[in-house]
């Protein structure tokens, strides 16, 4: 396969931004991706665009991207729309790698935004029911809240969107099955909170202790609020290319893509912990990339919640199914640990604007591997990994991307 490269990289700081539009965050974004890639928009052959609730909430249904890029003076190339839920964007990612390596185009622009704080928060909560089949979304819930029976869950009132419940059942029924503790899983928040004091693009940067994690406003049983993402808005992008494409453009610090894989779910055991969605990407990745578990420098994963960190370790390989408990108890998931997990503080802290994430995971990896993360700098960075999942069908995510980024 032909080598494909990230040119550049950008990302609006993930928070509530009042004054800012859909267009306005676009634009910020691609603006830094352009500039660091050394790279103009007539350098650019295709671009994908992701969105997921741009159309629920602002009426633009169709062809968000076109009117966003053209905006900033985008025509004449295919642009292609994308939703693949909270995956959307490294779903964006993918297609713009197979876009390149399939000889269309030298040079290609991913872009993730969304804009989700408004006036009218109900409308946001609706939209995460459509993350689930509509058409028997109690029976899929009531499945999932029967595989953590007997980890007492006390009814908790309160605001929350419907895959923090989702969330709360996957970590009882992790509970039940390894005896994972809620103390481990605010021990993940706590280094998440603590690595977001290190990253200014983070919604929330806040150092808390494990006892206050704990102590925070209870949603879903075990789950607090300081051990879920919140609302977001935000955008970030990503100027990919081939070696050719790099030739034309300026950029001074590319990183290579070593894999790039995108799967969506099975119907499987829901016991079967090893035949995971995001285990067989990962599997998957590693065979594309060359290279194992024990390679990788660090990783971003998926925690909108804090089980979800430890879900994704385990499926990483990074440690055994039920050790993720253990490992992030360990420290080896913190900066300085074995292998440090969401140094960009995750979801948790900087926020989850729902297409922006994947792309947001993979602007950490690539400063991260050039050695320019400042104060939450992983030392001797060589190859890094980055697992984006989406919505749910059965018992595990709809879709799921695993990258892996490395030096040249």
């Amino acid at each position: 396969m032909s080598d494909i490269f990230v040119a550049g990289v950008g990302m609006t700081r993930f928070a509530p931004h009042p004054n800012l539009s859909i267009k306005d965050l676009t634009r910020e974004a691609v603006n830094e991706a352009l500039a660091d890639a050394g790279g103009t928009p007539s350098d650019i052959g295709a671009a994908f665009f992701g969105t997921v609730t741009q159309g629920a909430l602002e009426g633009q249904i169709s062809v968000p991207g076109e009117i966003a890029l053209r905006s900033m003076g985008f025509s004449r190339i295919p642009v292609v729309n994308v939703e693949n839920a909270c995956a959307t964007g490294s779903s964006a990612f993918h297609l713009a790698v197979a876009y390149l390596r399939g000889g269309m185009a030298d040079v290609a622009l991913a872009v993730g935004v969304e804009k989700m704080v408004v006036e009218d928060m109900k409308k946001v909560m609706a939209l995460f029911l459509g993350g689930v089949d509509v058409h028997n979304s109690e029976e899929i819930i009531g499945n999932l809240l029967a595989l953590g029976e007997g980890i007492e869950a006390p009814e908790v009132p309160g605001h929350r969107t419907a895959f923090m419940d989702i969330y709360a059942a996957f970590a009882r029924a992790h509970m039940k099955a390894y005896g994972t503790t809620q103390r481990q899983m605010a021990l993940v928040a706590a280094k998440n909170h603590f690595h977001s004091t290190m990253n200014p693009k983070c919604q929330f940067r806040k150092d808390m202790s494990v006892e206050e994690v704990l102590a925070g406003r209870p949603l879903g049983y075990p789950l607090t609020v300081p051990m879920c993402s919140p609302l977001s808005d935000g955008a970030s992008a990503a100027v990919l290319c081939t070696r050719e494409g790099l030739k034309r453009l300026k950029a001074s610090r590319p990183v290579k893509v070593y894999a790039s894989i995108l799967v969506t779910g099975s119907d499987r055991d829901p016991h079967d912990w090893g035949a995971h969605i995001t285990r067989r990407a990962a599997t998957l990745a590693y065979e594309q990339a060359g290279v194992g578990p024990s390679d990788m420098s660090l990783a971003e994963v998926h925690d909108a919640s804090a089980i979800g960190e430890i879900l994704q370790t385990e499926n990483l390989g990074f440690c055994e199914p039920g050790g993720g408990g253990a490992l992030a108890e360990s420290g080896g998931t913190r900066l300085g640990g074995r292998i440090p997990v969401n140094p960009s503080g995750g979801l948790e802290c900087k926020g989850h604007p729902l297409a922006a994430t994947g792309l947001a995971q993979l602007y950490e990896l690539t400063l991260q591997l050039r050695g320019i993360a400042r104060k939450r700098q992983v030392e001797n960075a060589r190859f890094a990994i980055a697992e984006n999942g989406g919505a749910l069908y059965g018992y595990e995510e709809a879709c799921a991307c695993v990258t892996i980024l490395g030096k040249d």
